[in-house]
């Protein structure tokens, strides 16, 4: 009977699984996964990361220590396989793509140097080697810890609602001042009059841009300039924000326009740009001043080769924890959280955060689409972690504009708290608060590549305009190419 039994124990062990091999084939079929996870072999020769799924672009292979996990991309989105997270399906370059040298589009002519410690300095240069170094000399102890929260896109009912309950008068810094973000505005389906409700409580308002193209980062100056300045020029008309108020910037889909953009910065009086991508890199990057090359790799290649001497660049930081579970991402959307639970959420923004808290205290810039707050699971995680950071003293969440201000002129923390540059008791540079009730305007559109003319809606406080406005016609005057912007520096 023993040997009848040890005889039978193998069997059954060998039944056993070939039953759950064919269960998890047929699971594999059922999700459309032709070829077995085991096929994929993790590449010996760049280590750790993320890689694409050959089968299809909605999947993508984490690989840690040389063994690959199999991820899914959020409902929606797509890998792509050059910046290496998931996207919206008309940015996603589906791979698997070779790695190839970027081409040349620009001379090589006037090439910004390396940072020269003792020619930059505060309040109109800062730099460092590899761009860790704390304003000032402070310790990271006496350096208050920034958290600037930025949203991208247009700003409507789809995801207003979200914006409030995160800055709900709630959550406060330490000087007892309501918590306040970056807002880059994109123009088509933005609600002007929820802008203006922002901006005048304190919110910083910046320029995506208007038609949010993509292939931007190869146009030229014109094309800069018109997008730019042209949607500053929007948020003037239809918000009552004052081009003075507007200091900032951000590509669309974090693509410089190489020098080109940054001249048109330069030229109309912008102070910041953020749509350079750091990589993962183990100690954060603060920001720094395009007077000298930049300390990092530049992840789109369209980054600025030239000197710009006192404009700054806000990094976007790569957001990531230790095992790279999640993926790496610039926006915090494009990392795979979507199959975690609120409390997982809140583990995985505290690990991210915590390598600027524990190290050089670099801004920790939460970047957001509308997408995060598409899943309950994401936007409960996000307030538990709002909620875990009021519990620390020396967090303070500030606008983009606001930590530049602290960083040209470096304070310990025992100075903030009466910093004025962060109080909330002045309201002179603020716009009015918008009116009761927005006018509801039904405008003509028709983009110019498309021969068909159809209908945008939008809200604002002031009179409508006679079409939708857009590139070369900013306050919507139906005049084709009514728009011209000149440079502050050639204006008398």
């Amino acid at each position: 009977m023993a040997t009848i039994h040890g005889r039978f124990v193998p069997i059954l062990l060998v039944f056993v699984w070939c039953f759950a091999n064919n269960i998890v084939r047929s699971q594999r079929k059922t999700d459309g996964e032709d070829k077995k996870h085991g096929d994929f072999e993790c590449p010996h020769s760049t280590g750790n990361g993320n890689y694409a799924d050959p089968a299809t672009c909605k999947r993508f292979y984490q690989c840690v220590d040389g063994f690959p996990y199999v991820n899914r991309c959020p409902s929606g989105l797509y890998f792509d396989d050059i910046s290496k997270f998931c996207t919206f399906k008309n940015e996603a370059r589906c791979g698997p793509i070779a790695s190839t040298p970027a081409p040349v589009t620009e001379e090589p002519t006037d090439l910004a140097t390396k940072c020269n410690h003792e020619k930059c300095t505060l309040p109109y240069c800062f730099c460092s080697k590899d761009g860790t170094l704390i304003p000032g000399g402070l310790d990271p102890e006496d350096t208050p810890q920034m958290i600037m929260l930025t949203f991208d896109g247009a700003v409507n009912l789809n995801n207003y609602d979200h914006y409030r309950k995160v800055l709900n008068n709630k959550h406060q810094n330490p000087n007892g001042c309501d918590i306040r973000g970056t807002f880059f505005v994109s123009h088509e389906y933005s609600n002007y009059h929820m802008i203006q409700e922002l901006a005048s409580e304190g919110h910083e308002v910046a320029t995506e841009t208007i038609s949010l193209q993509t292939g931007l980062e190869n146009k030229g100056y014109e094309e800069w300039v018109g997008e730019m300045v042209g949607m500053r020029d929007i948020l003037k008309h239809l918000s009552n924000i004052s081009k003075s108020d507007v200091v900032g910037m951000r590509a669309p889909f974090l693509k410089p326009g190489r020098n080109t953009q940054y001249k048109v910065l330069e030229e109309f009086g912008y102070i910041y740009d953020s749509s350079i991508g750091a990589p993962a890199l183990p100690v954060p990057v603060w920001p720094y001043t395009l007077d000298y090359k930049i300390p990092h790799e530049c992840k789109s290649g369209t980054c600025p080769t030239k000197s710009f001497p006192g404009v700054w660049e806000v990094p976007m930081n790569t957001h990531y924890v230790e095992d790279f579970e999640g993926g790496h991402c610039p926006y915090l959307d494009q990392c795979v959280l979507h199959n975690h639970d609120a409390d997982e959420v809140f583990q995985w923004l505290q690990e991210d955060f915590l390598r600027y808290y524990d190290q050089n205290r670099a801004p920790y810039m939460m970047p957001f689409h509308t997408n995060w707050f598409s899943i309950k699971e994401l936007e409960q995680g996000l307030h538990k972690f709002l909620s875990w950071t009021q519990t620390l003293s020396d967090v303070w969440f500030v606008t983009v504009t606001q930590a530049l201000t602290w960083m040209t002129d470096p304070k310990p923390l025992s100075q903030i708290r009466n910093y004025e540059p962060w109080d909330c008791k002045k309201r002179d540079n603020l716009p009015p608060k918008p009116c009761k009730i927005p006018n509801k305007c039904a405008l003509a559109f028709k983009r110019p590549e498309i021969n068909i003319t159809d209908t945008r809606y939008l809200e604002t406080c002031n009179d409508c305009p006679r079409q939708y406005p857009w590139l070369d016609d900013a306050s919507g005057s139906g005049i084709p190419g009514k728009d011209n912007y000149v440079p502050d520096n050639v204006r008398k």
